[in-house]
């Protein structure tokens, strides 16, 4: 015979498993849920800021690069403005995407990106066919010298960064995050190595024409490989370790982007007059907005990398 004891014991599981299955109970389970989602909401956006500011600060370099190229061109041909309004565009959609705190994607930041995309695309093609109509055709000497190839590349790459992060945005508290269906870190990952061996060659063909000079012109051309490669080992293999590695190394090119101003600076001081003469040696000398692309992509690339933490502790 059951004491009264474990009757009352019993009564109390009982009231227990009936209140848990209750509307109550269910509604208990899901107040107990809401800070958790509102967490990941929260991370979710804060990655999505983190590429809004890679976005920025490429869409920042190509702003002022094609600004003081196509002032040296004349901007003979009328087409020339559009990197200046577009990058413009991209960047102050970028500074309104680092101060937005909503996890929603914006369909004004997500038109100026793929607007971004669509004119690097172009200005590419309008790039080639500088150097091609040259006498000589596709020449080193046209190459050296005609429009440079790969810088409409830097702001297709920020409207493309600008675009995921619109997407890891719309994610909302769900984990993985996904970007095009696919895993978001190790996408967006991919993208940004792409991008760092495409700056590189730009960096490479300008810093040999240069003759290499200066033995820092090797940085740019030899660290960001490495970059590269790191981050492609981290997506590919997931570990903290190799994430670890390649987060340092994203830090490194970083600091190399902007110190990369400072050697720039340095090199214009160095031409007839120095920087007295600053009208004429900003044009003629080595370009001041250019290095801070490689910052951009390495903004990008740690962004990418806590995007691959935080699913391999989803």
């Amino acid at each position: 015979m059951q004491s009264k004891k474990a009757k009352s014991e019993a009564a109390c599981r009982a009231f227990e498993g009936e209140v848990g299955d209750s509307t109550y109970g269910r509604a208990a389970r899901r107040s107990a849920a809401r800070p958790l989602a509102r967490q990941r909401e929260a991370e979710t956006v804060v990655a999505a800021r983190r590429l809004n500011r890679a976005a920025g600060m490429l869409a920042g370099s190509v702003l002022a690069d094609s600004a003081l190229e196509h002032y040296r061109g004349s901007f003979k041909n009328k087409a020339m403005f559009t990197p200046l309004i577009v990058a413009g565009l991209t960047l102050a959609m970028s500074i309104h995407g680092t101060a937005d705190k909503r996890p929603d994607a914006h369909r004004a930041r997500d038109g100026s990106y793929l607007l971004a995309a669509a004119t690097g695309a172009l200005g590419t093609g309008f790039h080639i066919y500088n150097v091609t109509k040259k006498v000589g055709g596709l020449s080193w000497q046209n190459v050296f010298y005609g429009a440079p190839l790969g810088a409409p590349m830097a702001i297709l790459l920020s409207g493309l960064l600008g675009f995921c992060s619109e997407r890891v945005r719309d994610n909302g508290g769900r984990r993985p995050h996904r970007v095009f269906n696919l895993p978001a870190g190790e996408t967006i990952a991919a993208v940004t190595a792409l991008g760092l061996l495409g700056t590189t060659g730009e960096a490479g063909l300008l810093h040999f024409r240069g003759a290499f000079h200066n033995p820092f012109m090797a940085l740019p051309v030899t660290l960001p490989p490495i970059g590269a490669g790191l981050l492609a080992r981290a997506a590919l293999k997931g570990g903290a370790r190799s994430r670890g590695l390649a987060r340092w190394w994203m830090r490194l090119l970083t600091a190399m982007g902007f110190a990369g101003v400072g050697f720039h600076a340095y090199g214009v001081s160095r031409n007839m007059g120095g920087w007295r003469n600053w009208s004429q040696n900003i044009l003629a000398g080595p370009p001041l907005p250019a290095p801070p692309s490689f910052t951009g992509l390495a903004l990008a690339g740690l962004a990418a990398l806590e995007l691959m933490r935080e699913a391999r502790d989803a």
